[in-house]
């Protein structure tokens, strides 16, 4: 078995593409924290709270069926779920009845939320501007969104559900 390919055949990555992941799994966790504790010292609210909000925002009359809101942003609804109680407690979103389907629930922005959401916004996209954007030449940013595009059309193509 040589050193590339694993049992049953597959084959390994490299250590210079295992140095290319690593770089940028560090990156981007280190980039999301930093994005993070801005969120927090700005506002209190955490990455997680932020990725409601914007939905919520968005959305048509600032709600959505708890389903459509994990889908979104890309959570199992159990964690949704424990999230969201945190969230109500906190007055940052409520939760009504299905106006179309009785069986489910809306998730729905408060005053308050939004109110949080407006006050971070600003101050977040500074620093996504400042820690992100302003790290790359326009070139740079165009090649990498290009990159990125390719990562997640190879990961819609190749589910893991």
């Amino acid at each position: 078995m040589s050193h590339a390919t694993g049992r049953r055949g597959r084959r390994l990555p490299t250590r210079d593409e295992l140095a290319v992941w690593r770089s940028f799994i560090e990156t981007a966790e280190r980039l999301r924290s930093e994005l993070e504790t801005r969120l927090q010292a700005d506002g209190g609210v955490s990455g997680a709270d932020y990725s409601v909000l914007l939905a919520l925002w968005e959305a048509r009359d600032h709600r959505l069926r708890s389903s459509t809101l994990a889908e979104r942003i890309g959570w199992e609804r159990s964690r949704l779920s424990h999230h969201l109680g945190r969230m109500e407690r906190r007055g940052l979103i409520g939760r009504e009845d299905c106006a179309t389907d009785n069986r489910g629930a809306e998730v729905v922005l408060t005053s308050d939320g939004a109110a949080v959401f407006r006050a971070v916004s600003a101050p977040h996209l500074a620093g996504v501007r400042k820690l992100f954007v302003d790290a790359f030449t326009p070139e740079q940013l165009d090649s990498l969104g290009e990159l990125i595009g390719t990562l997640a059309s190879h990961l819609d193509e190749n589910p893991t559900r």
